[in-house]
Parts: C-alpha cells; structure tokens; sequence
C-alpha cells in the first residue's frame, strides 16, 4: 500500500511507516492541482495543517482509505464529504496535550508579567520598570471554557499555581468536576467571575465567535483572554474594541481567524496583546509524539483493520474486533441477503439483538448490515465508514433495540426492512465462536451457511 505525507512530519513516524512496509511518499508543500494529480495512486493520506482535504481532492482519491493528521484540529479536512467517500478521517489527540496546555499557561504568565514587551524595551535600550508592573496569578480566578483534554491538564496546572478553578462544559457532569477540585459553573458565571479566561473547545458552528460583543460585556473589568485552542472563537473586531475601551486589560492568542492574519490585524497594534504563531503543539516532543501516534494508527489500520481516533467512524479495537467480528460478517451477509429479498424502495430498518454481546457497543454490527444492504442495491461504493450516512441521505429511518434475554440462541441478530410494499425480516446467529448461520426468513425457519451461492425459492 502507498502512504503520501504532504505536510512535515516527525522522522519518527515516517520510519515507522516505512518498516511496515508500506511504501512512503514525502512531498510536503504541494500546490493543490499538483496534488491533485497525484492523489490518486495512494491508499493513505498524512496531513497536519497545511494541506485542505477538500472535496475536489477527494474527488481524485480513488484509492483513498485514510487521512491521517498529525495533531487535533480538522479545519482543514472536509469530514462529510470524506464520509461520503468512505474514506475515514482520523486524528491523534493525545499527542500535543501537555504542549499546548503548557504553552496556555506560559501565555497566561507572560501576559501577566508583560515578559514579551519588557524583552522588546530592554533591546531596545530602554528600562520601563515602573511602566510594565504586571500582577500575581496566586489566589485568583481562572475561567476555563471546555474541559477536554487539554482544558483538564490546564486546570491541574493552575491549581498548581494556586489559582481558583471555575469550568464551563455543558457535556462534564457537575459532580466529576467537584471530585477533582474544581467548580463548574455557567457561561455567564464565569463572564463575570473570571480573572483570566482561556478557552479549549474545538471551532465549529456552535463556538465560532462565542466570545463576541455581548461576551466581553459581561466579563469583569480587566479581565485577561488567552486563546490556544482555535482561531474564530473570539471575535477579533470585539476583542480589539475591548481591549481599546479597558475592559480586557490584555489577550494573549496563538491563533487567529486567518493565518497568518494580515500585517495591519488592528490587535497586531495593541500594546497588550503578545502573540504567537500558532506554536501551542509546536515542541519536539509533541511532533514527535503525533507523529508516531499518526503512524501507529495508519499500521493498525491499514494493516489489522483497526480503527483507532477516528472522527467519523466507530474507533474499534483489536480485542473488541476479535469479539465482534463474526457477527460484523454474518450482520454483512444477512443485509446482502435481504437486499435480493426485496425490490422496492427502503423506507425503514429495524436491528433487533438479543443475547449478552460481551456489553460491546453495537454500531459496528449495525453497520456492517447497513454496508451489506445497500452495497447490492448501489453502484456507487459503500463500505462502513459512508454506509449509515448513505442511508440518511436515502431518507431510510434506521432504529435499534436489544435485550440480553434469548430463548433459542445464545446470540440472535433480527433485521426487519419494511419498503413501500411491505416488510422482509431475516434472523441469523453465530454457533460456537465464528460459525455463522442465517435461521430464518420471514415466518419461515432455515439453516443457511451464509457464503457462496445459494439458490433459495419460497
């Protein structure tokens, strides 16, 4: 298999590619048409920020499996139309954690201090002592909006420091905050409580511009902002009102809206903002880290077919695999199956599982029906990264249910179809440990291998 790596990449996980002997391709810097062009000899793709997966790349990746990237963010990469194209998109979270949340907390104490501005005076044969007096962060408030992965490890750093912790993330209980030691609040809560507020949530329709007009309103007057997360989040035009009317003393940002932001950026001109090129993963280690981590998934995948950080398909491991993987088959063969039961259009389906699966999460067996169903039915390719989505856009309703209660077989998969004219069910089980076996049709009770050929007339 070829993997091409078009953004820079740790020597770490190029080597890791290459001895599992997959053959490896850097060309960094590409303008798209060239890319383009040559995108369709490959079976892998590892990017970081620079390269755009757009749809017109996708559209010249035949052979496209994966795209890696080498970090969090996916900006740059266009999931849905990815998923449409079965091709699966994954990213390494963990690898640039501590990095950025490290770079969060050094903004956040040279903003503080007015370190950048000091260092520029002193070259400058100027001293400034009395001019460039900063604060203590000891005993006071940080807000942290999103309490991820690198929210978290900031929030420890900062106790460390023995500031107060308030946190805002709808999705983290209340009380596991509490078992750690700190308080979560509301939004507006910590507008208004907050010494200093960083932020740590993806960009995305929900967050871009959270941080407007109304925002900075609400905060406390001379309240700092730090933002290593993404660009968009704040609101540039309003941060710069505030910062210019007193109401935020300073911002410290790594990212902006457009990078790099243009020479005349109205914040650029602000005493105090410090500013940084985006460098919150941007440390040997962390390269390092994402690399071999972008690598490993790639092995493991392409290789063992696991799927390991993927955004838009089910992540499932090797031991879960090994456990599900007869009833991933036998689920593909009963929806082949009943794809040449029926001929009209598919309004609904139903997954009915009965027995103890191990207490796995499903949605791979699910699936794997759904790839079978529609792969007889289509011309188009469908595999199990674009099928459910394939039937969403088809209008096809797709319910499960499950009990751990199952009177004939230790393990049962039931598939109702209902069409504009009428319903087709099929049940099919797996004997010992992989022996699958398709039970029944209807109201009629069989035993089918599901392999091969096989002429059925009812």
């Amino acid at each position: 298999m070829k993997v091409l790596i078009s953004d820079n990449l740790g020597e770490a996980g190029v080597k890791i590619l290459k001895e599992a002997g997959f053959d490896v391709d850097v060309k960094t810097g590409l303008p798209p048409e060239q890319l383009h062009s040559i995108i369709g000899d490959y079976d892998g793709l590892v990017i970081r920020s620079a390269t755009k997966v757009t749809e017109e790349l996708l559209a010249h990746a035949g052979r496209l499996k994966v795209v890696g990237r080498a970090g969090i963010g996916l900006d740059n990469v266009d999931i849905p139309a990815a998923t449409r194209k079965g091709v699966v998109v994954m990213n390494t979270p963990g690898g640039n954690v501590v990095t950025t949340a490290e770079h969060s907390i050094a903004m956040m104490l040279s903003l503080t201090r007015n370190i950048p501005q000091g260092t520029a005076t002193m070259k400058a044969g100027i001293w400034e002592k009395k001019k460039l007096m900063g604060r203590e962060i000891c005993d006071k408030t940080l807000g942290i909006i999103g309490f991820g992965k690198i929210g978290s490890v900031v929030a420890s750093r900062a106790r460390g420091l023995k500031m107060r912790v308030i946190v805002y993330d709808p999705i983290v209980q209340p009380d596991q905050l509490q078992k750690q030691g700190y308080e979560s609040v509301s939004l507006d809560e910590l507008y208004a409580q907050a010494d200093y507020i960083t932020i740590h949530v993806p960009r995305n329709k929900n967050t871009l511009g959270m941080l407007d007009k109304a925002a900075f309103e609400k905060m406390k007057d001379g309240v700092m902002v730090i933002n290593c997360a993404r660009g968009g989040i704040i609101d540039e035009d309003a941060l710069c009102d505030a910062m210019k009317a007193g109401k935020v003393a300073g911002a410290a940002l790594d990212v902006f809206a457009t990078e790099p932001p243009p020479e005349d950026h109205p914040l650029l001109k602000l005493d105090n903002l410090i500013a940084t090129p985006h460098l919150g993963a941007s440390t040997f280690e962390a390269q390092t880290n994402v690399a071999v981590a972008v690598a490993n998934q790639f092995v493991e995948f392409l290789q063992n077919n696991n799927v390991i950080n993927a955004v838009n398909a089910p992540s499932v491991s090797g031991q879960v695999l090994e456990k599900l993987s007869p009833f991933i088959y036998l689920a593909d063969r009963m929806g082949c199956l009943q794809a040449q039961c029926i001929s009209d259009q598919i309004k609904s389906l139903h997954i009915q599982y009965n027995g103890d699966f191990f207490g796995f999460d499903l949605t791979p067996v699910t699936t794997a029906f759904i790839k079978g169903l529609l792969s007889y039915r289509m011309s188009d390719e469908v595999n199990s990264v674009n099928a459910p989505h394939i039937a969403k856009d088809m209008g096809i309703k797709i319910t499960e249910s499950s009990t751990p209660e199952s009177s004939e077989f230790t393990h049962l998969i039931t598939t109702t179809v209902e069409t504009t004219t009428g319903t087709s069910l099929i049940a099919g089980t797996v004997f010992s440990k992989s022996d699958a076996r398709i039970v029944r049709m209807d109201n009629f009770r069989i035993e089918i291998i599901p392999q091969g050929l096989s002429l059925i007339h009812i």
